[in-house]
């Protein structure tokens, strides 16, 4: 997030070279055969699968048979509305009234998709012609607590309110879906990321989503209590996995993929950004996600790395954090790096912990900055030692199979590979986190397999 809402970026070759996104929420009222057209009437159920489109406000619970959807503007779903698409359903941006689809505090989304048979949000245009910003995303709400002391508003452009008191609140389920050319930046510093979690409680169901080349943050949790798992971000703007307002879930399974020929042209991608609040106050709960089986992959100092291509992980402005049995590997300017005295503190005190990680960067393993209280070869020579970190010097010798192919990616560990080490992994004190005899996202159980896709611009849909 924070960035430039009119920021150039330079794309992968199969793109043009350079993108300025905006939004235009005029009527189309052209013949553009994503637009859709009238003269459906009767529930607001029956006219979407008369015209397949969606638009407007949904009020009543709607459920839509398999097919591919058409989403037409900023279209909410509340008044303890449910909306539920079935596995296999294809949702397509408008070209010209970009869409995106908010589900407000006490309604629900369904998305359902199955291995064989997953659920995709994407752009409206065709093989070839899209691009990150094609569309908005999704946009989460829920009644959990945050960290701000009146309700907040989320960004975006949407003006609606996020949080509360309900830690085990529901804001529905999303399993096997990718979200695809997302992030329309509405306002400076205000942006619609891949999948936008605000306040979303422990109740709701994340699992095996994908965003691929979004705008701004693949996701970014404001507050909230969410626990997801099996989560993909490739080819992101800004953040992967960007964190703030007091959220306090737990992540498990994760993969990072960067591509070194597209980043945000106004701000510094990062795999982890991590923050208390915007001004680093102390206000509780303090953000401390808890992750464990992580894999991050960066651009690895590949030919024509763009240089906003930051740090593997950003732990800023008072927050606390846990990262454990996890895979970093070839970020341009830093491994594990935090800021800020108070970060560093927590970090310090054991509020934070870095333990059981296999961590290799392009420069800088380890890196502190705005801080006094720690240096960076401290910092090496604890995760080395009381915190059963290993330090390589070169990505290879992880020993992965092909994390760095962008068309085709393999993140598993070939045999003998140091994730595979029976000491490293351990989960004490992370409970509720299913025990694992490896790091990184994958052992011998290939859960990307069947549902994920890589190459998202030349996909016929």
């Amino acid at each position: 997030m924070k960035k430039l809402i009119l920021a150039l970026f330079v794309i992968v070759s199969a793109f043009s070279a350079c993108v300025k996104v905006e939004i235009d929420d005029s009527v189309n009222n052209t013949t553009d055969s994503t637009s859709g057209g009238g003269g459906c009437t009767g529930t607001k159920q029956e006219q979407i699968i008369c015209s397949k489109i969606i638009t407007g406000v949904i009020n009543d619970n709607v459920t839509l048979p398999k097919g591919k959807y058409i989403l037409k503007g900023y279209v909410f779903i509340n008044n303890r509305a449910v909306l539920t698409f079935a596995a296999g359903s294809l949702i397509v941006s408008d070209t010209i009234q970009k869409g995106a689809l908010i589900v407000e505090r006490n309604s629900r989304l369904f998305a359902e998709g199955t291995a064989s048979e997953p659920i995709v949000f994407t752009s409206g245009k065709p093989a070839g012609q899209r691009k990150p910003g094609d569309w908005g995303g999704i946009v989460l709400l829920g009644n959990a607590p945050t960290n701000r002391s009146t309700t907040p508003i989320i960004e975006g452009g949407i003006n609606s309110e996020y949080g509360g008191s309900v830690v085990a609140d529901n804001s529905g389920t999303l399993k096997y879906v990718r979200i695809e050319f997302a992030g329309i930046a509405a306002d400076p510093n205000s942006e619609i990321n891949g999948l936008t979690c605000g306040g979303v409680g422990s109740g709701t169901t994340l699992e095996n989503i994908q965003v691929s080349y979004g705008n701004d943050d693949a996701y970014e949790f404001f507050g909230g209590t969410v626990n997801p798992k099996n989560i993909i971000a490739f080819a992101t703007a800004d953040d992967d996995f960007d964190f703030d307002f007091g959220f306090v879930g737990r992540l498990q399974f994760g993969i990072s993929l960067r591509d070194p020929a597209f980043v945000d042209g106004g701000d510094a991608g990062n795999g982890i950004e991590c923050d208390n609040d915007g001004t680093g106050t102390v206000a509780s709960p303090r953000t401390r996600p808890q992750m464990s089986n992580f894999t991050f992959v960066g651009p690895n100092g590949a030919a024509g790395t763009l240089a906003n291509h930051n740090f593997n992980t950003r732990f800023r402005r008072s927050t606390h954090f846990v990262l454990r049995n996890s895979i970093l590997v070839g970020y341009a300017k830093g491994g594990f790096q935090f800021e800020s005295d108070s970060t560093a503190q927590g970090y310090i005190d054991g509020r934070s912990s870095f333990r059981h990680n296999l961590v290799h960067a392009v420069v800088e393993p380890y890196k502190v900055s705005s801080t006094t209280l720690i240096t960076a070869a401290a910092v090496k020579a604890k995760a080395e030692g009381v915190d059963s970190c290993k330090t390589y010097t070169s990505g290879t010798e992880l020993m992965l199979e092909n994390p760095f192919n962008l068309a085709a990616p393999n993140f598993a560990p070939k045999a003998g590979s140091p994730a595979t080490a029976a000491e490293v992994a351990s989960f004490h004190l992370l409970p509720s986190f299913t025990v694992t005899t490896y790091v990184g996202a994958l052992g011998t159980t290939n859960w990307l397999q069947g549902w994920t896709n890589f190459t998202p611009q030349t996909n016929v849909y």
